[in-house]
């Protein structure tokens, strides 16, 4: 008689039992046409209910394992001879245009050496915050908001609280002009870029965006097919002087630019708009880090200068975590109704506990509170770092950041960025460069970039005193 397997994690008997028959058939242990015993025979062999046994015979039935012949027993149906699972490669993978485009258009963000050093210090970008999400009142509005899931109305845009405490926020803290008409909730920036580049994109269109800039942006368009037309970047923001009159949309970070930290002057601003009402098309304004604004209070979003032309894109994966998967996209009332009636494709809701937990973290004043704590721990440890990088590399060109979790770095003459990044990683120190955030080829702006929102200031000493080392061995 076969044993019957040992019990899983949390398996009831009656999948107990209903598993080890089924496995049983499929590898041939108990053979086509092959009488079982009786249920009550097998549940004394097997100690567990006869009810189980009779569960288990009455499941496989309706799965086509087993069948009941009147006044004979239960009998195994006949099925085809089964293949060993390493035998069988499965059918050839014939990935599809877009699929082969969005593989392309990852880039090589993240290839950044990680080292073995025993005490590792990680300046690379994608770490988050340490320490600075607000774990027990975010609890706390879960909880409170966890009895209006139910009395929640499904909408596409994202619960109508969580809309209009968002706009409330946004008119007063960014300058947006909207109503909760113009608000969509989604789960981050991401799947914002991807659900505006299926709408406007598509083989043959042209996009622009800022070069270096946000990976993201690049990958969602580039797998649209889409052509891609980069911006440089100087010190004054996104470089506008030969802007495509064909595009379909420009992608710009005009507060904060991703990963420079510089923001467009108020005569590139003022450009901008122009070319986009001559070109006829969107700007899609990405708000990264204007929460985050620790040195000064954060410049006005572009979309509240034209609100019928700019499409403001933000989250709340730097401010509190990405683990929340929370962001929002602003448009005309006819994007987003567009948006809404594709979405379903793809999902049907945002997540409602979460969004309805945000309504009133921010109406409540919890989000308020709780930035005001941030970017003052933030504005610490950006000081920390911008004065030991200015003690131990006292000839580099050390510009102070505005906001976000990290500082850009530019390289004085004679150093290469990949090189110090290898060098880095053999002395236990993780670094990004601006090469990984380059749509265009090779270029004299070399760069490093320092998270620093995760580490605490003794660390972020130590990690520049490693860098400077290693400065000194290149040299």
């Amino acid at each position: 008689m076969l044993a019957l397997p040992p019990a899983l994690n949390g398996e009831t008997q009656h999948a107990r039992v209903t598993r080890a028959l089924r496995e049983q058939i499929r590898s041939g242990e108990r053979g086509p046409g092959e009488r079982l015993p009786g249920s009550r025979e097998l549940a004394r062999l097997w100690g567990v209910a006869r009810n189980t046994v009779d569960g288990a015979f009455e499941q496989l039935r309706d799965e086509g394992y087993l069948e009941v012949r009147p006044r004979s027993g239960t009998y195994v149906v006949p099925l085809p001879a089964p293949e060993l699972p390493s035998s069988d490669p499965g059918p050839p993978l014939r990935l599809s245009a877009w699929a082969r485009r969005a593989l392309d258009g990852q880039g090589v963000q993240g290839t950044a050496p990680a080292g073995t050093h025993a005490s590792f210090i990680d300046f690379r970008l994608g770490r988050h915050s340490s320490g600075l999400f607000p774990s027990e009142q975010w609890a706390q509005a879960l909880s409170r908001s966890a009895g209006d899931v139910a009395l929640s109305p499904p909408d596409a845009r994202g619960p109508l609280i969580t809309r209009s405490a968002l706009c409330e926020w946004l008119r007063r803290e960014r300058g947006a002009v909207l109503t909760p008409d113009m608000l969509l909730l989604t789960g981050g920036a991401q799947e914002a870029l991807d659900a505006l580049s299926r709408l406007l994109l598509e083989p043959g269109r042209l996009a622009v965006l800022e070069d270096p800039g946000y990976p993201g942006a690049r990958a969602a368009f580039q797998a649209t097919g889409a052509e891609l037309w980069p911006l440089p970047v100087d010190g004054g923001g996104a470089c506008l002087g030969e802007l495509p009159a064909q595009a379909v949309l420009a992608y710009l970070t005009p507060g904060t630019q991703f990963p420079s930290g510089v923001t467009l002057g108020a005569a590139r601003r003022s450009a901008l708009l122009e070319w986009s009402r001559r070109a006829g098309a969107w700007i899609l304004e990405d708000d990264y880090a204007a929460d985050l604004h620790f040195s000064a209070r954060a410049p006005l979003c572009l979309q509240g200068e034209a609100p019928g032309r700019v499409l403001l894109l933000g989250t709340f994966s730097n401010s509190l975590s990405p683990a929340l998967r929370s962001g929002y996209l602003v448009a005309p009332a006819l994007v987003t109704d567009l948006l809404t009636r594709t979405r379903p494709v793809t999902q049907r809701t945002p997540p409602t506990l979460d969004a309805l937990a945000l309504a009133e973290f921010l109406s409540g004043g919890g989000y308020a509170r709780h930035l005001r704590r941030a970017r003052g721990e933030l504005r610490t440890r950006h000081e920390a770092l911008v004065g030991a990088l200015r003690l131990a590399l006292p000839t580099w060109p050390v510009t102070p950041a505005a906001a976000g979790t990290h500082l850009y770095l530019p390289l004085p003459p004679g150093y290469a960025e990949l090189d110090l990044q290898t060098r880095a990683a053999e002395h236990g120190l993780g670094l990004s460069v601006s090469g990984e955030y380059r749509l265009g080829g090779e270029t004299s702006a070399q760069a490093l970039l320092l998270a620093f929102a995760h580490l605490q200031p003794g660390a972020l000493r130590e990690g520049v005193g490693r860098l400077a080392e290693v400065v000194g061995t290149q040299r």
